[in-house]
C-alpha cells in the first residue's frame, strides 16, 4: 500500500471517529432532554422523576381557583421588593389566589443556585414560604457572600425559618442532593419553554402580566384586574 492510500485511509478513519463522537454528543443531549409538551405549564405540575420528585412551591391555598406563576431568582434585586407585595396580594384574596414559584436563575448571579438549593432544602421540610421570605428580606447580606459565609447564613436562616425545629443536617444534605439539582434544572426548562428572559415574570394562569415600562402600582393594578377577570369567568366574586 502506497503512502497516498495510507493517508487516505487515515483521513477516513479520523472522519468516522469524529462523526461517531458528534453523534454520541447529540444522542447524550437528546437522551437527557425533557419533553415539556407532556406538561401543562399553566397549571401546577405534579412532581415526578424529571423534577426530582419535588413538588411545585406554592404560597397560599393549593386549591385556589386562580394561580399566579412567578418566575423568580432569590438573588434578583427586583424580586426582593416585590415579594412582600405578592404576599399581601395572596392574603387580600383570602384563599382564592395562590402563587406558584418557579426558579429561573440569572447566570450572572453567583449565589443564585445556592440560594435556590437552600430554599428547596427548606421546602422539603415544609418551611419554604418562611425561608424564601428570609432570603429576600436579607438579600443584601448574602448577595456578595463567599461559599463559606453564605452557607453559614443559609443555615442560620433555616434555623430561624423552622423555629429551631428543622433538621439542620438533613437541610445540608438536601442542599447538595441530586433531587434538588433536578428540580432547579426542571424549573429552568419550564422557564425556557415559556421564553422567560427576566425576573420576576408573572403569569396569571396562561396570561402574561408585564411589568415593562410601568410603575409597581400600575403592575399590581393590572395583576388584580386579570385575577378579577379570571375569578369572574369562574363565577367567583372577589
Amino acid at each position: 500500500m502506497d503512502r497516498r492510500s495510507t493517508d487516505k485511509r487515515t483521513i477516513i478513519i479520523v472522519a468516522v471517529l469524529i462523526a461517531a463522537l458528534v453523534g454520541l454528543v447529540i444522542w447524550s443531549s437528546t437522551a437527557n432532554r425533557i419533553d415539556y409538551s407532556q406538561y401543562n405549564l399553566s397549571a401546577v405540575i405534579p412532581a415526578d422523576e424529571n423534577s426530582g420528585g419535588i413538588e411545585e412551591l406554592i404560597e397560599g391555598n393549593p386549591d385556589a381557583p386562580v394561580k399566579i406563576f412567578e418566575y423568580g431568582d432569590y438573588q434578583c434585586t427586583a424580586c426582593a421588593p416585590m415579594n412582600p407585595k405578592i404576599n399581601a396580594l395572596v392574603e387580600e384574596y383570602d384563599g382564592k389566589v395562590a402563587v406558584v414559584f418557579r426558579t429561573e436563575i440569572m447566570d450572572y448571579h453567583q449565589n443564585g443556585t445556592a440560594a435556590a438549593s437552600a430554599a428547596l432544602a427548606a421546602a422539603k421540610q415544609g418551611y419554604w414560604q418562611e425561608y424564601k421570605d428570609l432570603l429576600f428580606t436579607n438579600q443584601n447580606d448574602w448577595y456578595y457572600s463567599d461559599v463559606q459565609q453564605r452557607q453559614s447564613q443559609f443555615e442560620e436562616y433555616f434555623t430561624k425559618a423552622s423555629g429551631g425545629k428543622g433538621d439542620l443536617a438533613q437541610f445540608r444534605e438536601d442542599m447538595g442532593s441530586k433531587e434538588v439539582s433536578q428540580k432547579i434544572s426542571f424549573d429552568a426548562g419550564v422557564a425556557d419553554e415559556k421564553k422567560i428572559s427576566w425576573t420576576p415574570t408573572f403569569y396569571v394562569g396562561d396570561v402574561l402580566v408585564s411589568q415593562r415600562d410601568i410603575t409597581v402600582e400600575k403592575f399590581l393594578e393590572n395583576l388584580r384586574t386579570e385575577i378579577d377577570k379570571q375569578l369572574a369567568e369562574q363565577g367567583i366574586e372577589k
